[in-house]
């Protein structure tokens, strides 16, 4: 073999024994593990946090969760185990509060700091010893147990069993730390006391809640009975319905069949109705058709002489207004002529009137001039023409006095003066004239007569015959003082 062969596989030989030699030194640590590599110079760090800058002396590398090369005969390497560790705590005759003797079980995670300083802390304490953490442990919380329950009563205690832990952990805490541990939960199992306090303090509670149990189971079974009463009548109505739903098809069944057996009877009714539908309407068209006929041959003729009459009657009745109208137009018109007539005839009148009183004034005159020459007359002949005029007089002033008696067809005088009674009433009569004439002509003809007889002598008038308005002579008969007047 050649040399160089020789220093060639010299050469391999070596790195391979460099490379062993460095895959054995070269430790990485497992996820709950840390390493501590003592050996090494002092090493000055950096706080993150306050940026002060130390040198650690202890000569001691924490690694966590990598991989350190530990150089041989140099250095060491330790391993510490990071795992929490479930440690049981028990306390046996605690004295409360109120001096109650208790016995308390927990149990407590604890497990080795995550920072340098509680590593190195912990590996300087229990590195070669870790077993000892479990014991130390339980001595740090059963003191700290001891001094909570001293400040707390049992009822307390299990009132609020995790602020009793809470407080606990915060007296143990302090002392855990400073050996690099770190308390991740401490819980209270059991509470014991010595004696029967427990049970005295709780029978109330147990008693009432005997009660509630019992209350709840009776509740419970009231419910349940309830339940199974619901149940059962919700059966019963289900077996009504079923029973009601089977009457119900029946039913349906049995009329089904009843319309089945009446159909043959029910078709043989329609078809008589139909029948008879048609016979119905056969009849009401022979109806029509008489009808129609009667309209052709009695209703309209019948109707066509009404409208005949009716517009004669018209015809007459129009003629007739026609005619009244004409009349009235004549009428008009004579009316017109009428009153021309009328007109010419009031003319005639006022001219016939005016020669009437041309008449009566020329008579009023030449009766005038008549009085004028009367009464120069009656002037020349004194008394004489006065007495010639009364005795002319007389027998009209008698006459008149005798005109209501005349007008009476029949008079019956019943007095015991007889019929002179009669004459006397005359007599009266023709006083009050002469009286009445005296008073309105103021000519008293009484003295008047009575000078002339006095003193130029008695003229003799002979008596007026009775007479009436017609000129003939009445009679008169008297028997025993009744006298009748008859025409």
């Amino acid at each position: 073999m050649s040399p160089v062969v020789i220093s060639v596989l010299g050469v391999v030989v070596l790195v391979v024994l460099l490379a062993l030699v460095v895959i054995t030194r070269y430790k990485v640590a497992g996820p709950s593990e840390a390493f501590i590599v003592t050996g090494r110079r002092g090493k000055k760090s950096t706080d993150p946090t306050t940026g002060q800058v130390s040198v650690d002396n202890s000569g001691q590398k924490v690694v966590v969760g990598g991989g350190v090369f530990v150089v041989p005969f140099v250095q060491q390497k330790f391993t510490l185990d990071l795992s929490s560790r479930h440690i049981p705590i028990a306390v046996r005759g605690a004295v409360t509060l109120r001096g109650v003797k208790a016995n308390l079980e927990g149990v407590a995670i604890v497990k080795v700091g995550g920072t340098d300083d509680s590593i190195r802390a912990a590996a300087q304490r229990f590195l070669q010893q870790q077993g000892g953490i479990v014991g130390f442990t339980q001595e740090v919380l059963s003191g700290a147990l001891r001094s909570i329950v001293g400040r707390m009563s049992v009822e307390d205690i299990i009132r609020d069993r995790a602020a009793f832990a809470g407080q606990v952990a915060e007296e143990a805490e302090a002392s855990l730390s400073g050996q690099g541990l770190v308390l991740d939960a401490f819980q209270i199992q059991d509470i014991t006391t010595e004696g029967s306090y427990l049970e005295d303090l709780g029978r109330p509670e147990a008693a009432r809640a005997k009660q509630e149990a019992d209350i709840a189971e009776a509740v419970s079974r009231r419910a349940a009975e309830q339940a199974r009463l619901k149940a059962e009548e919700e059966i019963a109505i289900a077996q009504r319905t079923f029973q009601l739903k089977q009457a119900e098809i029946k039913a349906e069944t049995d009329e089904a069949s009843a319309r089945a057996a009446a159909a043959g009877p029910l078709a043989q009714a329609a078809r008589e109705q139909d029948v008879l539908i048609e016979r119905e309407k056969v009849a009401e068209r022979q109806a029509a058709l008489t009808d129609r006929e009667l309209d052709t041959k009695v209703r309209k003729p019948a109707d066509a002489a009404r409208y005949q009459a009716e517009q004669e009657a018209e015809a007459r009745r129009v003629a007739l207004v026609k005619e009244a109208e004409a009349d009235a137009e004549r009428s008009r018109l004579t009316g017109e002529g009428e009153k021309a007539h009328r007109a010419a005839l009031a003319a005639a009148v006022q001219i016939e009137g005016e020669a009437e009183a041309a008449a009566i004034g020329a008579k009023g005159a030449a009766e005038a001039e008549a009085m004028h020459k009367k009464a120069d007359a009656f002037a020349r002949y004194g008394d004489a023409a006065v007495l010639q005029m009364f005795v002319e007089v007389l027998p009209s002033v008698v006459a008149k006095a005798s005109e209501p008696l005349s007008a009476i067809d029949k008079l019956t005088v019943i007095s015991t003066d007889g019929a002179s009674q009669l004459a006397r009433t005359v007599t009266d009569n023709v006083a009050q004239g002469v009286e009445l004439l005296s008073s309105t002509t103021g000519v008293d003809l009484a003295e008047l007569l009575k000078g002339i007889t006095a003193g130029k002598g008695t003229a003799v008038v002979p008596a007026p015959a009775a007479e009436t308005t017609n000129g003939t002579t009445s009679g008169t008969t008297v028997n025993n003082g009744r006298v009748e007047v008859t025409d």
